[in-house]
C-alpha cells in the first residue's frame, strides 16, 4: 500500500495529486528547482527535496536526483505528473528497480508508445486506423503533411508544410525543437487533414486484465499545435463515438496497458477516424473527463498502482458538460510568445472548487498571488474548468469567471480564450483545428480600444484619490484642487494621457486626452475632444472608481503596483504604465534595434552584417520557454550589427541585430 508518495512534477500538477493523497491519507513529497523554492507545490507538499539549479536538464529530468529525494525522504513511490519524465521508459524502469511503486504503466508500454512511428506499426496491425506516414522527407509525394516529434509532445516540434519547398527547413526546425524539448530530436511526417477535429479517448487499465474507456474530449481549439480550450463529452455522434471507444481500448490492449492513458485520434470531416498518438499519463485536460464521470482520475491511478481492481467496469455515461480552458502567459500584442513576471494579483471569482472532481467552476492552478512565472518552464498558469448540465452553460459560466478574473503583472490569453467560449462557431460545435485560422476576430482585445480613455481616466482618478489618502495635511481637498484653476491635472500613462480638472467639492469639472505619445506628430495624436463620452464622477477611492459614462454607470476595480496600473472594468482589462513627471534621461538605441522579447539561448543566426534583407526576414532564432522564437526583419534594410552568437544567453531586453533601414528611393 502507498503510504508517501513523491510527485516528480511540478506545478499545477503537483497540487493536484496532492489534493488527492491529502483526501486518501497519503504523505507527499515535493522536488523543486531553486527557481521553484518558493512556489506553492512545494509549500504544500509534506516533504521537500532540493535539485540544485533551475533548467530542466539540471533538476526534473535528473533520474538519479529524483531517486536520491524518494530514498532521502522516505517515499515508497513515485508519480511522475505530465512533461518532464512522465512518459519516459528509463525513469519508469529505475523507479521499479529501486523497489518503489510507479504509478503509471510499465517501462514496456511506455518504451512501445513513446516511439510514435513504432506504435503506429504496432497498432496498425491492432486495426487501428492510420494516417499515411514517411520518416524520409524525400519519400513524401502528397501535401500538405505535418512534421511531428517522435518523441514527447504538446505541440513542440510540429510543422505544418503545404508544398516541398518549405519541408527541408521544417524538418530541420522541428529536429531543433524536438532535441530542445524531449533530448530527442527524432521527426516524422504525416498526412494532413484540413479542418480535422482533434479527439481524444481516456482509457484505464488494471493489472486484472481490464481496459475500459472513459469517454471522449474534444481537443480541437490549438494554437501553434497545442490545445487551449478542451471539452467532455466530445459533440459527436454515437456511432463515431463508439468507434473511437473500440479503437481506443484496442490500443490499450495491444500493450497490456495499465493505470491512465490517452488515446488522441484525429477525426475527418468524412467522419473516418485516425490513429495519432497515445500518451502512456494523466492529461492536462484530465478534469473534462473527471467532472463528467464524477471520478476522480488520480485516486484511480493510486488504486491500480497498489494492485487493486478498476471498480469501473464498463464506460460510463457522461452527466452535463465540461469545458477546460489552459490561461498561459502569453502577450497577445507580441503573437501569443511566452511572457515571464511577476503575478501580482491572481483572482477568479465564483470558484467553487481546486482540483477536485467537484461539479462546478473548478480552478487547477500552479500560482498565487507573488509566483514568478520563470522562463525556464512551460508558459502554462492553471486550468479552468466549468461544468453545467448543457454545453451552452458551461460556456457561459467558464466565459464570464474568466471575464472578471484580477490578472495582474504577467500578460495572458484570456481575452482569447473568452472570445472563442463567445463565438458563435463554438457555440455552435463548429470547432476543428484550424479554428483560430479561421477566425482572426476572436484575438482582439476584450476592451475596446475606444474604451481606453474612460480606462485611463479611472486609473487616473484611483491615483489622485491614492494621493490625497496619504497626504499628511488637508486630506479633504479635491486632488490639485485651486481656488483660481489656470491648468487641469495630468496623469501620462505609455499610450495616452488625461488631463481632467475637478470642482472644489470632488465632482470631475472636464476631461481630455492625449495620444499615443509614442510620437511628436500632430497629425498622429488623436484629437484632444473628439467622440469622448460624457462622464460623471461618482466616487473615487485608491482601489474602486465609479464614473456615469452617458448616463450608464461602470465601476472599475484598480490596482496600483509602482509605476504600473491595473484596471478591470465591466467591458475588460487594462494594463498601465505611469509615466513619471519629470523623467530622466536614458541613453537611445540606434535606429533599427531589435531587442529580445524575453531572456533566452541564441540557437541559430541566419545573417551576417552588411547583408541586405528584406521585410520579414529570419535573422536569427531565440529559444525560449521551450519554444523557438523567429526575429524577423522589421523593414527592408542592411544588417549593420550582430551583437549575438549561436549558443549565447542574452536577457529581456538585450540587442539582437540593428537593420539599418533603406532609404525611400522619393
Amino acid at each position: 500500500m502507498i503510504t508517501r508518495l513523491l510527485v516528480a512534477n511540478r506545478g499545477e500538477i503537483a497540487r493536484r495529486v496532492f489534493a488527492t493523497c491529502r483526501a486518501l491519507g497519503v504523505a507527499t513529497v515535493a522536488v523543486h528547482s531553486d527557481a521553484d523554492a518558493d512556489a506553492p507545490f512545494v509549500a504544500e507538499a509534506d516533504h521537500a527535496v532540493r535539485l540544485p539549479g533551475n533548467t530542466p536538464a539540471e533538476t526534473y529530468l535528473r533520474i538519479d536526483l529524483v531517486l536520491d529525494a524518494a530514498r532521502r525522504s522516505g517515499a515508497d513511490a513515485v508519480h511522475p505528473g505530465y512533461g518532464f519524465l512522465a512518459e519516459n521508459a528509463e525513469f519508469a524502469a529505475a523507479v521499479t528497480d529501486a523497489g518503489l511503486t510507479w504509478v503509471g504503466p510499465s517501462a514496456k508500454a511506455i518504451a512501445a508508445m513513446g516511439d510514435k512511428m513504432a506504435a503506429k506499426a504496432l497498432l496498425a496491425d491492432a486495426g487501428v486506423p492510420m494516417l499515411p506516414t514517411w520518416t524520409d522527407p524525400d519519400q513524401v509525394t502528397a501535401f500538405p503533411v505535418l512534421v511531428k516529434a517522435s518523441a514527447g509532445g504538446g505541440g513542440r516540434g510540429m510543422r505544418i508544410v503545404r508544398d516541398a519547398a518549405g519541408l527541408a527547413e521544417a524538418v530541420a526546425g522541428a529536429r531543433r525543437e524536438a532535441a530542445a524539448a524531449f533530448g530527442d530530436g527524432t521527426v516524422f511526417i504525416e498526412r494532413y487533414v484540413e479542418r480535422g477535429r482533434h479527439v481524444e479517448v481516456q482509457i484505464f487499465g488494471d493489472t486484472h486484465g481490464t481496459i475500459v474507456a472513459l469517454g471522449v474530449r474534444d481537443c480541437s481549439i490549438q494554437r501553434r499545435h497545442q490545445k487551449i480550450v478542451e471539452e467532455a463529452p466530445g459533440v459527436l455522434p454515437d456511432e463515431v463515438r463508439e468507434r473511437l471507444h473500440s479503437a481506443a481500448v484496442a490500443a490499450g490492449r495491444a500493450v497490456d496497458y495499465v493505470g491512465a492513458g490517452t488515446v488522441e485520434f484525429l477525426l475527418a470531416p468524412d467522419g473516418q477516424v485516425h490513429f495519432l498518438e497515445m500518451n502512456t499519463r494523466l492529461q492536462v485536460e484530465h478534469p473534462v473527463t473527471e467532472l463528467t464521470t464524477g471520478l476522480d482520475l488520480v485516486r484511480l491511478q493510486l488504486l491500480v498502482a497498489d494492485g487493486e481492481p478498476l471498480p469501473v467496469p464498463a464506460t460510463p455515461a457522461p452527466q452535463g458538460h465540461a469545458i477546460e480552458v489552459r490561461l498561459c502567459a502569453e502577450e497577445p500584442a507580441e503573437g501569443f510568445r511566452p511572457a515571464t513576471g511577476t503575478l501580482h494579483r491572481f483572482a477568479i471569482p465564483g470558484v467553487d472548487a481546486e482540483f477536485g472532481p467537484t461539479r462546478a467552476l473548478r480552478l487547477d492552478s500552479g500560482v498565487v498571488d507573488g509566483s514568478t512565472v520563470s522562463v525556464h518552464y512551460d508558459s502554462m498558469l492553471a486550468k479552468l474548468v466549468a461544468w453545467a448540465p448543457t454545453r451552452t452553460e458551461a460556456a457561459r459560466a467558464l466565459a464570464g469567471a474568466l471575464a472578471r478574473a484580477e490578472l495582474h503583472g504577467v500578460a495572458t490569453n484570456r481575452d482569447l480564450l473568452v472570445r472563442v467560449l463567445r463565438s458563435p462557431e463554438f457555440a455552435a460545435a463548429d470547432v476543428d483545428t484550424g479554428f483560430l485560422d479561421r477566425h482572426p476576430e476572436v484575438f482582439a482585445p476584450l476592451l475596446p480600444a475606444d474604451q481606453l480613455p474612460v480606462v485611463a481616466l479611472a486609473a487616473a482618478l484611483s491615483g489622485a484619490a491614492a494621493r490625497r489618502a496619504a497626504a499628511p495635511v488637508l486630506a479633504g481637498l479635491p486632488s490639485g484642487w485651486r481656488n483660481v484653476p489656470a491648468h487641469p491635472q495630468v496623469t501620462r500613462f505609455t499610450d495616452i494621457e488625461i488631463h481632467y480638472r475637478l470642482t472644489r467639492t470632488g465632482a470631475l469639472a472636464e476631461w481630455t486626452r492625449k495620444g499615443p505619445l509614442l510620437t511628436d506628430s500632430v497629425e498622429e495624436r488623436a484629437p484632444l475632444d473628439s467622440e469622448l463620452p460624457v462622464v460623471e464622477l461618482v466616487s473615487a477611492d485608491p482601489d474602486r472608481v465609479v464614473l456615469d459614462v452617458d448616463g450608464v454607470r461602470r465601476a472599475f476595480r484598480v490596482h496600483r503596483v509602482g509605476s504600473s496600473v491595473f484596471v478591470d472594468g465591466p467591458d475588460g482589462a487594462a494594463s498601465l504604465t505611469e509615466l513619471p513627471r519629470l523623467p530622466r534621461p536614458t541613453a537611445e538605441l540606434a535606429a533599427g534595434s531589435l531587442l529580445a522579447p524575453l531572456p533566452g539561448a541564441v540557437t541559430r543566426v541566419h545573417v551576417e552584417v552588411g547583408q541586405r534583407v528584406a521585410a520579414g526576414d529570419l535573422l536569427l532564432t531565440l529559444e525560449a520557454m521551450k519554444l523557438e522564437h523567429p526575429v524577423l526583419a522589421p523593414a527592408d534594410g542592411v544588417v549593420a550589427e550582430l551583437p549575438v552568437a549561436p549558443g549565447g544567453q542574452v536577457e529581456t531586453g538585450a540587442v539582437l541585430a540593428v537593420v539599418d533601414p533603406e532609404e525611400d528611393p522619393q
